[in-house]
């Protein structure tokens, strides 16, 4: 299934994306996408759903984050080994773990607000996975069934912020609007393999990014055991597993966002975001 939220901001009701393309409202069966609703077992009645007898919303509503009360937003650095390449740092020996704050979280074609007093903002399409079960010391063998669905991760970074102050990246990581996820949840029985998805990015219809989740230095399942022996995973917890190539600040010169720009980014089988670039007021 994909599953989507839809609405105003704030404001926005589950639904999922039909087979003919429509959305369907699922608040009637779902208060929303968040906490247990990503059971397998409420998964498992959500696909069992006679589609046709949900109703149809229409027109195009604005698409917001398709997970609800995010607890935890976590993110692994380095994860690409030609991504370490092109920023001059080593392949880490174990995953690098780093937090987003969950107000950076926003709809996957929400404005991209560029924050006061950066020139340095940059780009990073991301493997995003949603928890759908409690995860605790959990083995590498059985890290995969802890998995609600995946998504797109625009995982969006002030470089100076980040790297050339002193402190932890979490400051670069964390401005309001620097985390759309979505479009959709799809959920992982339509994943065949996490480890085998292309992703791209594009800035003004150029791209910039484009890489395979085969070249990831740490996995996802091997992510979720080594993250669950430092912290418990919930439901509705977010992890963004690392970009490859092909980040603004890998290119020589070095290029960042700026207002105006657009930024256009996918996975296959999991939807594209667009972003309109903006200066934060």
């Amino acid at each position: 299934m994909k599953l989507l939220r839809y609405g105003a901001a704030g404001q926005e009701k589950p639904g999922l994306l039909a087979a003919d393309g429509t959305i369907r409202d699922l608040s009637g069966v779902v208060p929303d996408l968040a906490g247990s609703v990503l059971s397998a077992e409420s998964l498992a009645r959500l696909k069992a759903l006679d589609v046709a007898t949900l109703p149809v919303v229409e027109g195009t509503p604005r698409l917001g984050p398709c997970v609800a009360q995010v607890g935890k937003f976590i993110c692994i650095g380095l994860n690409y080994s030609d991504h370490a390449a092109e920023t001059g740092m080593a392949v880490p020996k174990e995953p690098v773990v780093f937090m987003k704050a969950t107000s950076s979280i926003m709809g996957p074609n929400d404005t991209v607000e560029i924050p006061r007093g950066s020139e340095k903002s940059d780009w990073e399409v991301e493997l995003g996975v949603v928890i759908g079960k409690t995860a605790k010391y959990v083995s590498v063998e059985d890290a995969l069934s802890h998995v609600a669905g995946y998504c797109v991760v625009n995982d969006l970074s002030e470089r100076a912020f980040q790297l050339e102050g002193t402190g932890q990246w979490v400051k670069g990581k964390s401005a309001d609007t620097f985390g759309p996820i979505g479009p959709w949840l799809v959920t992982a029985d339509e994943v065949a393999d996490p480890q085998n998805m292309t992703l791209w990015l594009e800035i003004d219809g150029h791209e910039y990014q484009r890489g395979t989740t085969q070249t990831m230095v740490y996995g996802v399942a091997f992510l979720i055991s080594y993250l669950s022996r430092f912290m418990s995973l919930q439901q509705g917890d977010v992890i963004s597993t690392g970009t490859p190539p092909g980040v603004g600040m890998g290119q020589k010169p070095p290029k960042y966002l700026k207002a105006g720009n657009v930024i256009r980014l996918g996975i296959d089988g999991l939807g594209e975001q667009t972003q309109q670039v903006v200066a934060a007021e």
